[in-house]
This record gives C-alpha cells, sequence and structure tokens, in this order.
C-alpha cells in the first residue's frame, strides 16, 4: 500500500510586493552601521542571487490559519471529500498565527484545531495538531500521513503548510526581501493503484547547523531589544544546502530503485533561485547526468519564499497548468525535496 495525494489547493494573497517596494528601506549592517550602497544596487544584487522580482504579502485581516483554511477548502473540493472524514489535521508552520501590526506570536489553541473549527468539522475524532520542522514542514506533514495511514491510524489526513513571515521581518535586514506569505494543502490517502509515494527521506543536522535559522535583534539598535525578528547565517545555510540535499535526495531515489532519468520534475522549496540551481545541478552529476531542461519548475520569482507553502504551491499550480511551459501528466516521477531550519532536510519520490 501506498500514499497519494487525492486534493490539492493553495492560497496566495492579492498583496503583491515588488522589489522596487523596498526603494525607501533602511538597510543596516548586522552591528547597526549603514549598508553604504544606495537600494537599487541592494535590489538588483538580491534579485540576480534569488530570482525574486515579487512576494505576496497577506491582506491585514487574514493570519495563517485563515490562509490555512482557504487552501484546505479548495484541496477538499479538489479531491471531493467530506471533511468530516478527516482523521488527522497536520498543520505545518515556523510562527504561528501573528496579527498584523504585531511581532507576537500565538499558539494557543494550535493553528490545526483553528482549521478545524473553520471548516466547522464535527467529528472528535478527527485530531489536529501543528509541527515546527522548518520550510520542509509540509512534507514532513506528509511523511506523518504516510506512517499514519500505513499503520492503519488513519485513511486520510489534511496537511497544510501556511505562514506569514511577513510580519516576523527585520525591515533593516536585506533579508527581509526573501520572505512571502501563502498557503498550501493537500488532502493525503491510501492509494492501491500504481500513483503515490515511493520513496522517502528525512533528516535533522543539529550538532553545528541548529542556529543557522533563528530568532534574533533588529539590525536597528534603536529598537527594543526584546522584539525578535527572523534572521540566518546565508552562507552556512547556502553551504550546507549544497552538500547535503543532494545526497538525501539521491539517497531518496536509491530507495526506490528508480533511476535519475526516470525523473519527471524537481519540486523543490523555493527559497533562493541560485542556491536550488546549484542543489540540482550537483544532483545531477552524483549521477554523471546533464541538468534536463525544464526538470525544475519554479515559483519563486513572483510568489518569494513562503516557507512551507513553498512546494504545496508550486504542485498546485503546475497540477492547474499555471506556471509557463510546464506541466505534469500522470505517470510522471516526481521529486519533491526541501531545507530549512533544525537544520532539517527531506525528500519524498512520487509517481503522478
Amino acid at each position: 500500500m501506498k500514499i497519494k495525494i487525492t486534493g490539492i489547493g493553495s492560497y496566495i494573497p492579492e498583496k503583491k510586493v515588488s522589489n522596487t517596494d523596498f526603494g525607501n528601506h533602511v538597510f543596516l549592517n548586522e552591528d547597526g552601521t549603514p549598508f553604504g550602497k544606495p537600494n537599487d544596487i541592494i535590489i538588483n544584487k538580491f534579485k540576480g542571487i534569488t530570482g525574486i522580482e515579487h512576494r505576496r504579502y497577506a491582506e491585514d485581516q487574514y493570519t495563517s490559519s485563515d490562509l490555512a483554511f482557504f487552501a484546505s477548502q479548495k484541496a477538499i473540493e479538489n479531491a471531493g471529500i467530506d471533511p468530516e472524514t478527516i482523521d488527522y489535521i497536520i498543520f505545518a508552520h515556523n510562527f504561528g498565527e501573528v496579527k498584523f501590526g504585531t511581532t507576537q506570536a500565538d499558539t494557543v489553541p494550535s493553528l490545526a484545531t483553528r482549521v478545524k473549527q473553520k471548516l466547522q468539522i464535527k467529528n472528535p475524532k478527527c485530531v489536529a495538531f501543528d509541527i515546527l520542522f522548518g520550510c520542509p514542514g509540509w512534507i514532513e506533514g506528509v511523511l506523518q500521513a504516510n506512517a499514519y495511514i500505513k499503520s492503519g491510524m488513519a485513511k486520510r489526513c489534511l496537511v497544510i503548510g501556511a505562514e506569514t513571515l511577513s510580519r516576523v521581518v527585520d525591515a533593516h535586514d536585506r533579508d527581509s526581501m526573501i520572505y512571502s506569505d501563502g498557503a498550501g494543502a493537500s488532502i493525503i490517502e491510501a492509494s492501491n493503484d500504481e500513483s503515490g509515494m515511493l520513496s522517502y527521506e528525512s533528516a535533522t543536522y543539529a550538532l553545528d547547523e541548529a542556529n543557522y535559522l533563528f530568532f534574533g535583534q533588529s539590525y536597528n539598535k534603536d529598537l527594543p531589544e526584546d522584539t525578535r525578528y527572523i534572521k540566518m547565517h546565508g552562507r552556512k545555510i547556502y553551504e550546507f544546502a549544497l552538500t547535503n540535499v543532494p545526497t538525501a535526495m539521491k539517497s531518496c531515489l536509491d530507495e526506490s530503485g528508480l533511476k535519475i532519468d526516470d525523473v519527471t520534475k524537481i519540486l523543490i522549496h523555493q527559497a533562493n533561485e541560485k542556491m536550488d540551481e546549484a542543489i540540482i545541478q550537483r544532483f545531477y552529476k552524483l549521477h554523471d547526468r546533464p541538468v534536463p531542461q525544464d526538470i525544475m519548475p519554479m515559483s519563486i520569482h513572483e510568489l518569494g519564499n513562503s516557507s512551507v507553502a513553498t512546494v504545496p504551491t508550486l504542485l498546485d499550480l503546475l497540477v492547474r497548468g499555471e506556471i509557463k511551459d510546464q506541466e505534469i501528466k500522470k505517470g510522471d516521477i516526481l521529486l519533491f525535496a526541501s531545507v530549512g531550519a533544525g537544520m532539517n532536510i527531506n525528500a519524498f519520490l512520487y509517481r503522478y
């Protein structure tokens, strides 16, 4: 028995923020000193590295659980199921419920519980809980759904990834331009045909890597010291990802028994265009193969990095034919992969 994605949905906020909107930001170094370069140079260099030109921010009245609710409704409709038949709601996020204009996270009750309430699910045996696994959270939620279904504990799961990163960024940090908001949701069920998950890989590197992503003070030393924002050691993350993600992907592929040439598409976390391209190049180099054209669909150029939401949103866009010159067909072999805070890495191979 395998598990398969029987429904997929996403919510992409309507509020579009362009690179030019950062033109008047006061970017500072970590020690609070002026960055020393005009913003247009900073922004152009940023675009050249990340590929990001636009990103989406949640509408002021919505929170992460709202975005997740909208995406979940679409996934449930896409699957054609009764929400009362869902056994588990697994909600991957990192920063909880952060209302517009605040930086304090709210996680009680869990965001999964809030989505269950918004969906008006009456069944108390539908268990709702959150997971914190960095950007790979949605993939890890799918792996947990796989375990529940294969063990007989569940027949159907709703796995969500949603985040409002725009509300936890330091406006004086150049990295603030990377982050965005969004949600993706999926219905996971048992599969008795050829489609579904074929293999997986998951790992946490914490000995030296645990604090590559963390909560830290603003670079503006005039702001309150006890207010924290998402921070990262970008170079360390880049080097870590290039070393470890391709090998995890290879391990996942090897476990399936399939060959590199069988892979049709790679759906990788939309973190940074140059980093993702380098990961794919190293992955194919491990197999002594050139990188096939159009193997890696991208959404980061228009949507930015919405953390746990990037991979399910990318899948939803592909299914709906909304990524230019990209499509997936029945029988295609998809390799999902992600890396993020923890440092966590995971992947799974999937026959569509």
